[in-house]
C-alpha cells in the first residue's frame, strides 16, 4: 500500500487487497468494520466494508450474503451499488467495497446543532427527505424492507457529479418480504431503537414496510429540530422487543394509543400482557407541535404527522409522501441537497466523515471486536459506511427506475458460489458481472400496486438544482 499502514509487507497480502491503499477506518459494528482507501484503478476513494467470519466459524456470515444478493439486484440513484466483491480464504472473511460517500446525516445534523448552533435550511431538509423517500420507494415497490433506517445510515455525497446525492446504505437488516406478505418476526428484534415503529416495540407478529416509514418519520423530525424525537434507554441483551422506555417516550409525544385509533392494538402481544405499564398508564397527548419546530397546520407538519401515525396501515406509504403537498411548495427539492438555498447565501461546508487512521487495515485473519456501541445513531448490528454509485459522465436525473421481481429462494447460508448470478471465487475475488435478468430489470416498468401508489415521475413541476 505503500505508506506502511496495514501491518505487514504487501508481499503476505491477498493479490484483491494490493490494489488498495489504505487511509483509515470509518466505522465499526457487531458485523465487522468499514475501512477508507484510496485505489488507482477507480477514481475518488472507496469504502471498504469487511465482514467478520459467521459467529459459527464455518464460512461467511448470512449476513454479508443476503446484504450481496440484496444490493446487486437493486439499480437507483439514492441507493447504494456495490462496486466489487473480495473474499480471503484464509479466514472466509468477506469485504464489500463501495465508492465513499463525505458526508451522512448524523455528522450532518451533529455539525448543525454543536458547530453552527443553527438549523438546516429548509431547501436541505426538503431535498435530502425527498431523495430518501425517492429511494424508499423504489425498494419497496420491489418488496425491500430496509429495518433499520437512521441518520448514520443515510449518506450524502461530497464533490464531484454526484455532490449532494443521498445514498440509502446498510443493507445487513433488509429483507424481501413479498406478496402475500411473508411474516418476518422470526429474524429477531429491528432497527435501532430510537427509531423503531411502535408495532415492532409492542410484538407485532406480522409487519410491513410501514416500519420505514416511521423511522423517515423520526429522521424528519430529527432535521427539523436536530436532536432525536423519541431518545428512550434501551434495555440491552434481550431478544424481546418490548421497550418499555421507548414506548413510554412515544406516547408522551403522541399521546395515549387507543383502540379507535389503532384497531389491531388489541391483539399486540405486548399490549395485551403488560396491562400494568402500558395500558394502565394514561398518557396525555401533549401533542407533537410542541416537540417540532414547525406549524402545527403547516404541510411540513402535516407529512410529519402521517408518517408517525400509530396504525401501520394508515401511515403514509413513501409513494404517497413524495406527493404530498410539502414538497410542491418553495422551496421546491433539488438533486444536490447542499447547495445554498437562495443566490447569495454562504454554503455550508460539512465536515467530512471521522477517520481513524491509526487503524490497522490487514486484518484479513483476525479483526479486533467490536466496541460497545450506544443506543442511538450507533450501530446495531450493522455498519454503516459506505455508499456508492461509480462516477458518471452526466448526472442521472432523479425518477424511479423499475426493477424486475427477485424470486423467493432461500439462500445457502454460507456458500457464495452457489448464489444466482455470482460467481465462484477466482484469486480471492468475487466477480461482479450482472446476468441478464439483472440487466433487463432497469426496462421493467414499475408494479403498479394501489397500496404503492403510482410511479413518480421525478420532481414536482421537474424542477431541480444542481
Amino acid at each position: 500500500m505503500g505508506d506502511g499502514r496495514g501491518g505487514g509487507g504487501g508481499g503476505n497480502r491477498p493479490a484483491w487487497l494490493q490494489q488498495y491503499e489504505l487511509v483509515g477506518k470509518i466505522g465499526e459494528g457487531t458485523y465487522g468494520l468499514v475501512f477508507l482507501a484510496r485505489t488507482s484503478l477507480r477514481k475518488g476513494c472507496i469504502a471498504i466494508k469487511k465482514f467478520k467470519q459467521s459467529k459459527e466459524g464455518d464460512g461467511v456470515s448470512p449476513t454479508a450474503i443476503r446484504e450481496i444478493m440484496l444490493l446487486r439486484e437493486t439499480c437507483h440513484e439514492n441507493v447504494v451499488k456495490l462496486v466489487n466483491v473480495h473474499i480471503n480464504h484464509a479466514d472466509m472473511s468477506l469485504y464489500l467495497a463501495f465508492d465513499y460517500a463525505e458526508h451522512d446525516l448524523y455528522e450532518i445534523i451533529r455539525h448543525h446543532r454543536e458547530k453552527l448552533n443553527h438549523g438546516i435550511n429548509q431547501y436541505t431538509v426538503k431535498s435530502l427527505l425527498w431523495q430518501l423517500l425517492n429511494g424508499l420507494n423504489y425498494l419497496h415497490s420491489n418488496w425491500i424492507i430496509h429495518r433499520d433506517l437512521k441518520p448514520s445510515n443515510i449518506l450524502v455525497m461530497g464533490d464531484g457529479e454526484e455532490h449532494g446525492v443521498v445514498k440509502i446504505a446498510d443493507f445487513g437488516l433488509a429483507r424481501i418480504y413479498q406478496a402475500p406478505l411473508k411474516p418476518l418476526y422470526e429474524n429477531g428484534v429491528v432497527v435501532t431503537i430510537w427509531y423503531r415503529a411502535p408495532e415492532l416495540l409492542l410484538g407485532a407478529k406480522h409487519y410491513t414496510s410501514a416500519v420505514d416509514m416511521w423511522a423517515v418519520g423520526c429522521i424528519f423530525a430529527e432535521l427539523l429540530t436536530l436532536k432525536p424525537l423519541f431518545q428512550g434507554v434501551e434495555v440491552k441483551g434481550t431478544s424481546n422487543p418490548f421497550q418499555l422506555d421507548q414506548l413510554d417516550k412515544i406516547f408522551k409525544v403522541l399521546g395515549h394509543p387507543t383502540p379507535e385509533r389503532w384497531p389491531t392494538l388489541v391483539n399486540l402481544p405486548h399490549w395485551q400482557n403488560d396491562q400494568q405499564h402500558i395500558q394502565g398508564h394514561k398518557y396525555e397527548n401533549h401533542g407533537l407541535h410542541n416537540f417540532v419546530s414547525v406549524p402545527q397546520k403547516s404541510p411540513a407538519f402535516d407529512l410529519l404527522s402521517r408518517m408517525l401515525e400509530y396504525d401501520p396501515r394508515k401511515r403514509i406509504t413513501a409513494a404517497q409522501a413524495l406527493e404530498h403537498e410539502y414538497f410542491r411548495m418553495d422551496p421546491l427539492p433539488g438533486r444536490n441537497a447542499l447547495v445554498p438555498s437562495q443566490p447569495g447565501e454562504k454554503i455550508v461546508n460539512y465536515p467530512a466523515r471521522p477517520v481513524d487512521t491509526t487503524a490497522d487495515f490487514e486484518g484479513t485473519v483476525a479483526v479486533q471486536p467490536s466496541q460497545p456501541v450506544s443506543s442511538g445513531n450507533a450501530a446495531s448490528g450493522n455498519v454503516a459506511g459506505a455508499s456508492v454509485a461509480p462516477p458518471r459522465s452526466m448526472p442521472r436525473p432523479m425518477h424511479v427506475v423499475g426493477m424486475q421481481r427477485m424470486p423467493n429462494t432461500g439462500m445457502p447460508a454460507f456458500n457464495v458460489a452457489t448464489q444466482t448470478g455470482v460467481g465462484a471465487p477466482t484469486s480471492g475475488n468475487i466477480p461482479m458481472q450482472r446476468g441478464a435478468a439483472a440487466q433487463a430489470h432497469q426496462q421493467q416498468l414499475r408494479r403498479k400496486d394501489p397500496g404503492l401508489g403510482m410511479q413518480n415521475p421525478g420532481y414536482p413541476q421537474q424542477k431541480r438544482r444542481f
